[in-house]
């Protein structure tokens, strides 16, 4: 009897296509006589529904590239209920506006006012990919700060450089009072 390798809304990697997507639905194959399914396969969402073999999950370092105390941050799209999609069509994805969510429950986050976003839609979906790149960005300028913390007089000065402007940075985003240098306004 077969049983369930993966689990509704599971992000996973389909090798025969090459690109990772998210299972949409489960389906059982029955045989007459078995009181449980034989094989099931899996609805990507692709064209066609793929064997078990054929995907493989996410692994946990790349699900944890984006996290921040334990829930990735990631953009949903929410329904535009200030136009209708025929008055928006000057926008990336008429009908709906990018939601940075924080939180695992799809709670909390970042939203823009609908008149800003009708009058840079282009912009504001700049900044809600990059809001939700920010933990990952995090990690890198923590990585580059830790690397050359470790050893200082070997790496180049323009490493060096980048990497106290990266300490700088996390300073102030970890909120410990430290005003931003003037170095970290221009790199903005």
């Amino acid at each position: 009897m077969a049983k369930a390798q993966f689990h509704r809304h599971q992000k996973v990697w389909v090798e025969a296509v090459g690109a990772w997507a998210t299972i949409d639905r489960l389906i059982p194959v029955w045989a007459k006589g078995f009181d449980e399914p034989v094989k099931i396969t899996y609805d990507v969402g692709l064209g066609r529904e793929f064997q078990g073999h054929e995907l493989m999950e996410e692994s946990p370092s790349e699900s944890a590239m984006g996290e921040v105390d334990g829930s990735a941050w990631r953009i949903l799209r929410a329904r535009n209920k200030w136009q209708a999609p025929e008055d928006c069509g000057h926008h990336p994805q008429p009908g709906t506006f990018p939601v940075v969510v924080t939180d695992p429950n799809d709670w909390g986050g970042w939203r823009t006012p609908g008149a800003e976003y009708d009058r840079d839609p282009y912009k504001i979906e700049q900044q809600a990919r990059l809001l939700a790149c920010a933990p990952k960005l995090m990690g890198l300028a923590r990585e580059l700060s830790a690397m050359v913390a470790d050893d200082p007089e070997d790496a180049p000065p323009e490493l060096v450089r980048l990497a106290r402007l990266a300490a700088n940075i996390i300073r102030y985003v970890s909120d410990q009072q430290v005003a931003p240098d003037v170095e970290v306004r221009a790199a903005q």
